[in-house]
């Protein structure tokens, strides 16, 4: 075993790697398995490799590790691949707990060095991490883990040409796409109803066709599932050629039993082509319903938010009913009034710090924030402060403004923890009002500050960030209002140099920047807005103190500079 004597790792032909060089070391020419079986490297001679950097405590691989066996089971029939584990597990217990699930190979938990020595030629930034090596050692990439995903065994033998082919089908799958290519696979013509029935695909042909990417455990999905049952009821009741196959990205039976909402179809739970179509669909939120049209064409990317706004009236969901329902949008905004937005039914109230309720009717004319957050939001939580600084110093000045909060806490207790902060108006927790106002600001993330006019019409949907920009001086939010801020701003430069070299940083030239918040390095106290900045360095000086020294200089004794004017010591 002299070749591991030296603890490198060695490549052959510059590319290479050698397979005992890279897994033994001195006193080991050996693998284990979880068994405690020993393997001999030499036994991997001829053998396609995969190395498996990943650890139990890491979430993403215990998620991806399932995926990984599926792939191994399905190619051990052709004994020429073989999967090496290189734990990143701290201790012996973490890692045979872990290995005990896998039916590969493993460097010893006990060799710490060789595991070790992997990172670097491999380039481990992160786990899960899997590198794919040939039969000669040589790397054929080192995205394991994507290709998994995206191809499972079918990528086999995980050459560039090969990724190359299955990426050139999948374009022509796109271009002459039917909801066969959809949603038949290799082992499957049809899909499944609510008591496990079987339905064939060609059934389908001609219908207009829902793709419902779903999982019940996420509540807007769960919510949502409601919805779509009441117009895919209403529309099998018309008459209309309409269908739902329902993609459950549930784990278990009970969930994806949970995600039939109404006695549409679903592929089969777990099945392959689950994530390859969230893959193929590019899937980036739930709930997602991709439209269909009876030609076998993607319609629409996402009708969920149409759906959910407009219910069967978003129907047949071609591009001229949207085109439609953004002028029915238009024509909302434009009546929208405060009370249009927060009334609902018998809901026509908020709540007042004391618990009081406080009439809509009675903050008609104001300037509203409606305030998304929730406690466990660590932004939210950085954020609301600054929020109330803002908020008192808006109400000194104008007392026709508030802002209302909306929750997203999971629990009274935890509402009440996080509005007890808060010198402002809120929703009851829980109120029904909050899912519509979130559908209908499109609220995908928190914390969101939404302004509403004194007319009640939404001025913007970025308050949050003219806030943080601005502060109190963003009042109240209008484009005038920045536009006047533009120009104070821009003023205030007026005569500053563009660029300056300064004693304190005489690496690079400091450039007049624009920087919404920083820490000057010399005086280190925050500034906004502007700074004489070096990016290379991450290097900030305000402009008091990077044209202190400048104006001294400039300036004669008795008199004071500052920018083009010069003026009499007083």
């Amino acid at each position: 075993m002299a070749d591991a004597a030296n603890n490198v790792v060695e490549t052959i032909n510059g590319d290479c790697h050698d397979f005992k060089s890279l897994l033994s070391s001195s006193d080991r020419d050996f693998l284990v398995r979880n068994n405690g079986d020993q393997v001999k490297i030499d036994s991997l001679k001829g053998k396609k490799l995969g190395l498996y950097f990943s650890a139990s405590w890491c979430g993403p691989c215990r998620r991806f590790t399932p995926n990984l066996i599926e792939v191994y089971t399905e190619l051990s029939t052709k004994g020429d691949f073989e999967v090496i584990f290189v734990s990143a597990d701290e201790d012996e217990e973490s890692f045979n707990g872990y290995f005990s699930k896998m039916p590969w190979l493993a460097i010893p938990f006990s060799d710490s060095e060789a595991r070790k020595r992997l990172d670097e030629p491999f380039s481990v930034m992160g786990i899960p991490h899997l590198v794919l090596l040939d039969e000669n050692g040589k790397v054929l990439t080192e995205e394991g883990v994507e290709i998994i995903r995206e191809y499972g065994e079918e990528g086999y033998p995980f050459t560039p040409e090969k990724i190359q082919e299955l990426k050139d089908l999948e374009e022509k799958a796109k271009k002459e796409q039917s909801i066969k290519t959809i949603l038949v696979s290799r082992s499957r013509d049809f899909v499944v109803t609510s008591d496990g029935s079987k339905v064939p695909v060609s059934e389908l042909e001609g219908k207009t066709v829902g793709i419902y990417f779903s999982a019940s455990s996420i509540k807007p999905s769960a919510d949502f599932t409601q919805k779509l049952a009441e117009v895919y009821s209403k529309l099998k009741e018309n008459g209309e050629k309409f269908e739902v196959v329902m993609i459950s990205l549930d784990d278990d039976e009970e969930s994806f039993r949970q995600s039939f909402g109404a006695p549409w179809l679903a592929l089969p739970l777990k099945d392959k082509s689950c994530e390859k179509l969230a893959r193929y669909f590019e899937l980036l939120t739930l709930p997602t319903v991709v439209i269909i049209g009876p030609d076998g064409k993607t319609l629409h990317p996402n009708a969920a938010d149409a759906i959910d706004e407009h219910g069967i009236v978003a129907y047949p969901f071609t591009p001229e009913k949207f085109a439609e329902l953004k002028e029915i949008e238009k024509a909302s905004e434009a009546a929208q009034t405060l009370e249009s937005v927060l009334v609902s039914g018998g809901l026509d109230f908020v709540l007042g710090k004391d618990g009081a309720k406080v009439k809509v009717a009675d903050l008609v004319g104001k300037t509203i924030l409606l305030y998304f957050s929730a406690h466990w939001c660590p932004p939210c939580r950085a954020f609301t402060p600054n929020l109330v600084e803002v908020y008192k110093k808006i109400k000194e000045k104008d007392d026709a403004f508030e802002v209302i909060f909306i929750s997203s806490d999971r629990d009274q207790a935890s509402f009440d923890e996080y509005y007890s902060g808060m010198p402002w108006l809120a929703l009851p927790f829980n109120d029904a009002r909050k899912s519509s106002l979130s559908r209908k600001f499109k609220v995908q993330g928190i914390p969101m500050l939404i302004a509403l006019g004194p007319t009640g019409k939404t001025i913007t949907k970025e308050a949050r960030s003219l806030v943080m920009a601005h502060g109190a001086d963003a009042y109240p939010f209008t484009e005038e209002r920045l536009k006047e801020i533009e120009a104070q701003i821009e003023e205030m430069a007026k005569g500053w140099p563009e660029k300056l070299k300064d004693e304190r940083h005489e690496e690079h030239e400091l450039v007049l920047t624009r920087r919404s918040n920083y820490v000057c390095d010399a005086c280190k106290e925050n500034g906004q807005v502007w700074s004489f900045y070096c990016e290379e360095c991450d290097f900030d000086l305000h402009p008091k103190c990077a044209l202190e020294k400048e104006t001294k200089a400039d300036a004669k004794e008795g008199w004071v500079c500052d920018g083009e004017v010069c003026t009499r010591a007083s």
